[in-house]
């Protein structure tokens, strides 16, 4: 008798070599996995066909629907509930088992999964970063990730930053943590964070000008934990001494120095990204709203790309 539970998982990948071993072992009780793939240059591919995963290849034409919203909309899921997994993170035998006994309630069309992220090897507890809650297990006819209009500011990457899910019906919440832990060094944080601050600047832009419209989910005091969190980006942006501001936020205020050293660079590390931020709002404040790597004509290569998310499933 197969012990397999009727989950989908969706996996984003691009060269994650490092990762993906210990992600995919740790997802065997899925009844099926698909890595969607951006043309890796690593063996991320042959480490997914050797798991058992489904490999599917994303071609993104650098507009609407990055890579996991297409992969909703597009991939041939036999189970009605899917799990969005990152490379980077793994899922524990007691997660599976609290997963197998919360897609039987009908109750639910989604649940959140707490993350705990390590850092330099050790589990950053503090400073804001646990609970970490992400949407991740849902029905995946009725979920879908929102659009913040940020798609025209190019590098951020081919896939939805943090952009959150958007579901119809109740969602719960399970108990178990999911473990977050990227095996690469510190080069590919910065180099995904230098990417990650061309959205954030994109997103600060929007609600500056005026042409933030918060997405599906909204901003509001009142609201669930989305909401206010959004409400308070927005007063955010309009500080002074952010950078500062990051670091004190998260290294006194809310206990990041009971993480020892690890803490203290993950702090600063913070910082600095809260600073590439707002150099690069500088650029677009200072540039009709664009970045100097969004070029104003697309070049021949570009016009060439195929559709968003063409593959061979």
């Amino acid at each position: 008798m197969s012990n397999k539970l009727p989950v989908s998982v969706l996996i984003p990948a691009r060269n994650e070599e490092a990762n993906l071993p210990a992600c995919l072992a740790s997802l065997q009780r899925a009844d099926e996995i698909f890595v969607v793939d951006s043309q890796s240059s690593d063996r991320s591919v042959e480490i997914s066909e050797k798991y058992g995963a489904k490999v599917v290849q994303f071609y993104f034409n650098g507009r609407w629907p990055k890579k996991k919203n297409w992969s909703l909309e597009n991939l041939p899921f036999r189970n009605e509930w899917v799990l969005i997994v990152d490379c980077d993170e793994r899922i524990t035998p007691e997660l599976w088992d609290e997963i197998a006994a919360a897609i039987q309630n009908p109750e639910y069309n989604g649940y959140y999964l707490n993350r705990r992220v390590f850092f330099l090897g050790k589990w950053i507890r503090h400073g804001g970063k646990y609970p970490d809650w992400n949407l991740r297990l849902f029905k995946h006819k009725l979920g879908r990730y929102e659009n913040l209009n940020t798609e025209d500011i190019r590098n951020t990457g081919d896939n939805e930053v943090h952009e959150h899910v958007v579901i119809e019906g109740k969602i719960g919440y399970l108990q178990n943590d999911m473990l977050h832990e990227d095996f690469r060094d510190l080069y590919h944080w910065l180099e995904r964070h230098n990417r990650y601050s061309n959205w954030e600047a994109r997103v600060y832009y929007n609600i500056l000008t005026g042409k933030d419209d918060n997405g599906t989910i909204g901003a509001s005091l009142f609201g669930d934990a989305v909401q206010r969190k959004r409400f308070l980006k927005k007063i955010w942006v309009r500080l002074p001494f952010k950078p500062f501001l990051r670091f004190v936020l998260f290294y006194i205020i809310q206990g990041g120095f009971l993480d020892g050293k690890a803490g203290y660079t993950y702090g600063r590390l913070l910082s600095q990204y809260e600073y590439q931020i707002g150099v690069k709002l500088y650029e677009l404040r200072n540039c009709n709203g664009q970045l100097n790597t969004a070029k104003s004509n697309p070049s021949p290569t570009d016009t060439l790309l195929p559709e968003a998310g063409q593959s061979a499933i």
